[in-house]
């Protein structure tokens, strides 16, 4: 059980005002529950035999209303945008309101490298079977693209958040819930910064918020003289004990960013985000007219991950009262490769708390059986605390704050801690 746990959660953070009251739908086994509030501490195991997402009953599924037929197949696409082409790969079709879930990846990496581990699980795919989800790779990144000419100017960060829209539009969202990592979460908060009424929530992995100082910027000029790119990237992937002891994993990175993503292009990305500027928020109330991210947030990091004091600070400048932090034990810089299992349990979680709902079906029940996996705006009979129906494909209400507080437990640190 100890090996299989997902261990305490302080909070979820990030919900609707709907939901600000009334408790979580209980789930039926592999989950013990105590005190189980929207405001309280949350105590949940989950065994390992019976992961929380599973619907293998096709009848049940056949009958979900919510449950549409998606494109089991990849389409690539090259859109034209303000600052030029963008690859993406999509999967399924815009359905109603329902938002898209959308990705940008790593420097160094591309969608594949970044996602396919995370995308792949079995468990994250019974959640994004009912999204259609779009991964948008940066300019010239994507695998057996053509080098850029000599002299190319590579779009700026806030540039590349501002080619997001095109993709948005040209396959018709109306929203989308972001999913970035390093560089790639860099844009997609910029992206929300400026575009707040396109994000539905945001899951930032390995975020830093600020801009390169001139010690820095230093540092990595000396850092790119004296070590290959692939290296270079490398140590802003990993952290320097996982360079040393996770040999395996390093050693097939390091062969995948040299062998499969353009090093020319590389560099121009790797100079371009290494130039970034501060991303400019601040937490409400601590300076005047301060910039922040309306939507709800998820920051993920490893504990032992190069960009931890980074993510730390992003949760230090955002509103806590839609923030969940994720801090991620005995993982790394990837933790979507490394610990894709819990990340999907911490996403599902996230999906709940704007008001997606995972359905769980188990055989063994004696009880009956219970709706397949399938995820679903809250219905209004759910609660009698609900002040406004909305289905999936109904009208969508803008994210708003939780900020329920309760005098047993205090006040309630919107972070959630994650061991096995």
């Amino acid at each position: 059980m100890a090996s299989a746990c997902f261990g305490r959660l302080i909070s979820l953070g990030s919900h609707r005002s709907e939901m600000s009251k009334g408790p979580f739908p209980l789930l039926k086994r592999g989950l013990l529950l105590q005190e189980v509030t929207m405001a309280g501490l949350h105590e949940l195991r989950f065994t390992e035999e019976k992961p929380l997402l599973r619907g293998q009953d096709t009848e049940l599924e056949n009958s979900d209303a919510f449950l549409s037929t998606v494109d089991t197949d990849w389409k690539e696409h090259d859109i034209e945008t303000p600052y030029g082409l963008l690859h993406v790969v999509i999967r399924g079709s815009p359905k109603g309101n329902r938002p898209a879930i959308l990705t940008y990846h790593d420097v160094g990496l591309n969608h594949k490298l970044c996602f396919n581990a995370f995308f792949n699980f079995e468990d994250m795919q019974e959640i994004t079977k009912h999204f259609v989800v779009c991964h948008v790779d940066a300019p010239g990144q994507q695998a057996g693209a053509s080098q850029f000419p000599q002299g190319y100017q590579f779009p700026s960060m806030e540039q590349l958040a501002a080619m997001v829209p095109s993709v948005i539009q040209h396959f018709g969202f109306k929203y989308v819930i972001g999913i970035g990592v390093g560089a790639g979460a860099y844009v997609l908060a910029k992206f929300a910064l400026i575009f707040p009424d396109l994000v539905e929530g945001l899951v930032l992995m390995n975020i830093d918020p600020n801009g390169k100082g001139w010690i820095d910027w230093a540092a990595t000029k000396l850092s790119g003289l004296t070590s290959t790119l692939p290296d270079t990237v490398l140590s802003h992937l990993f952290s320097q004990e996982e360079l040393v002891n996770n040999t395996e994993l390093v050693q097939s990175y390091r062969q995948q960013i040299s062998s499969t993503v353009n090093q020319f292009n590389l560099q121009l990305f790797w100079n371009m985000y290494n130039s970034r500027r501060d991303l400019d928020i601040n937490r409400p109330g601590t300076v005047p007219n301060a910039k922040t991210l309306r939507c709800p947030v998820m920051l993920v990091v490893g504990d032992n991950a190069p960009a931890e004091d980074g993510v730390v600070e992003c949760n230090s400048k955002l509103d806590p009262t839609n923030t969940t932090f994720l801090k991620m034990a005995d993982s790394g810089g990837l933790p979507q490769v490394t610990q894709p299992g819990k990340l999907t349990e911490a996403f599902k979680y996230f999906l709940q708390g704007m008001g997606y709902i995972a359905y769980l079906k188990d055989r063994r029940l004696s009880g009956g059986a219970v709706p397949s996996a399938s995820m679903t705006r809250l219905a209004r009979s759910r609660t009698a605390s609900l002040t406004s129906a909305s289905s999936v494909d109904g009208s969508r209400p803008r994210a708003c704050t939780h900020s329920e507080s309760s005098e047993a437990l205090g006040q309630i640190n919107p972070t959630m801690e994650v061991s096995c």
